[in-house]
């Protein structure tokens, strides 16, 4: 149950982290494949990127998984 209360630019941060991860997790877990490596969508990537700049918190990392931890401290 999330604890902190996020501004809207946050939650969509936090959010479209949480659709990254899950979508990077997918691609390491489909099946092997020895030709080439798991590929990621740039669009996932892009969300997150484009989501964490209107949070103001592109570059600061440490601010962001803080904020993570406390709105959803288990993001399996």
């Amino acid at each position: 149950m999330p604890t902190a209360v996020l501004t809207d630019h946050e939650r969509a941060a936090v959010q479209a982290y949480l659709r990254l991860l899950r979508t990077v997790r997918a691609a390491f877990d489909g099946p092997p494949d020895g030709h080439r490596p798991p590929v990621v969508p740039p669009a996932a990537l892009a969300e997150a990127e484009r989501a964490l700049a209107a949070a103001g918190l592109a570059g600061n990392e440490e601010a962001f998984f803080r904020l993570l931890h406390d709105w959803c401290p288990d993001p399996g």
